[in-house]
């Protein structure tokens, strides 16, 4: 495990003070006590998000509940669950090079390209084989041979029943990681959770928990009749292209700063951007990426936010452009242009650490349905955008502490 760097400050023990809200020192109703408490973790898309998720685990293993600001870790602390309480019991792939192997294992073959920031030597075996799941939409044709899809590379495999495997586990809550424009195979897993009597989290741009698209069933009444919580859609990053827009965009707001148009264009070179060269797959993601910055603002404006292209050599980098046109006192110009560049992947881990801690909170609660609090402050597409991530990240904290129903 890397070596932790925690900044001076001038109250020793009391950092968490500093933050907006603290999330880590709130009285959490549902909480259970003892160090043998576990969150038990299903993933559907093994790639490089869980690859970051599941490295995560073992990296923050040794922090304790006091602990903050530790190497970008937002909260140690959730209701009093730290990382090393979540266990991944369940994993499923189509890539044949993960399928059979140790969760330990396959989260570093191709086509990984999240950094080791734990090494794969020094990863512990999870007890946990990924098993293969149904192949359906999740794969784009010009992605095949790139995820060494096992229906291509070895007929014999066949999928797992899915539902079954996520019982045998004892799984609490099943993650949808697959790949953007999975329609038909989101509906599949979120079907699969149902069933299995699992918690769900969508963490990718198909419309799941935060609308109802047309012909589709209605999917959060199902997890609330099942008395079962959900949370999405796609995941916002710790620091990432949407939430630096957003926050650009409220600054605007705040200070008066009328907003003329504005465009973000994103470059990355993991299997994520490769996957979105192709357009059809992209809908769901131009819509929730627009919104989450164009819903700050009370009046429209030009807006062109979404992936650009993909760049092999960046890897699992993602640099982002962010430019904002806007019309100051005297109708004088004001013209802003950030770059960011980022590890993609670990970017988002965190975040998904605290959705994972909230769900369990909500199943210890028999809270069922759609988790409003949490998805408006985790989710770039939340059934309720939120006026302000301050804000949203408000309302987790009176949900922690019992004082919001949802």
């Amino acid at each position: 495990m890397g070596k932790k760097v925690q900044p001076a400050v001038k109250e020793p023990g009391k950092i968490a003070e500093h933050s907006e809200v603290s999330l880590g020192e709130l009285k959490a109703v549902g909480a259970e006590t003892g160090e043998r408490k576990e969150i038990r973790i299903a993933i559907a898309g093994l790639g490089n998000c869980a690859s970051a998720l599941a490295q995560g685990i073992e990296y923050y293993r040794n922090i304790k509940e006091e602990d903050m600001y530790i190497n970008g870790l937002m909260n140690p602390s959730v209701g009093g669950y730290l990382p090393k309480h979540i266990k991944v019991v369940a994993a499923f792939e189509v890539n044949a090079l993960k399928i059979g192997k140790d969760v330990a294992e396959a989260i570093y073959c191709d086509p990984i390209t999240t950094p080791h920031f734990v090494a794969p030597e020094k990863y512990p075996k999870t007890g946990t084989i990924v098993q293969a799941g149904p192949v359906l939409d999740g794969v784009a044709p010009h992605m095949r041979e790139r995820f060494h899809v096992y229906e291509d590379v070895d007929p014999k495999i066949k999928p797992c029943d899915v539902v079954q495997v996520l019982k045998d586990a004892r799984a609490e809550i099943l993650i949808n990681y697959c790949p953007v424009g999975s329609f038909k195979a989101s509906r599949f897993y979120a079907q699969a959770a149902l069933d299995a009597g699992c918690g769900f989290i969508n963490c990718i741009p198909e419309f799941i928990v935060s609308e109802q698209v047309p012909g589709d069933k209605d999917w959060v009444a199902e997890f609330k009749e099942r008395g079962l919580p959900c949370a999405g859609d796609d995941i916002k990053s710790q620091v990432g292209a949407t939430i630096m827009h957003r926050m650009l965009a409220k600054l605007f707001l705040d200070r008066g700063v009328i907003v003329k148009d504005t465009y973000q264009l994103n470059i990355g070179g993991d299997t994520d951007f490769e996957n979105m060269k192709m357009e059809s797959r992209l809908v769901t993601k131009r819509k929730s990426k627009t919104a989450a910055v164009t819903s700050v603002l009370p009046y429209e404006t030009k807006c062109r936010i979404g992936p650009s292209d993909f760049v092999p050599f960046l890897l699992g980098k993602k640099i982002c452009y962010i430019r904002m046109n806007g019309v100051t006192f005297g109708g004088v110009p004001l013209e802003v242009d950030v770059k960011m560049r980022v590890e993609d992947a670990p970017n988002s881990a965190g975040v998904v650490f605290d959705i994972i801690r909230v769900m369990k909170l909500a199943l210890n609660r028999k809270v069922s349905g759609r988790l409003d609090s949490i998805a408006s402050f985790s989710f770039k597409h939340p059934p309720i955008q939120p006026p302000s991530d301050i804000i949203a990240k408000s309302w987790v904290a009176e949900f922690i502490e019992g004082k919001r129903e949802r």
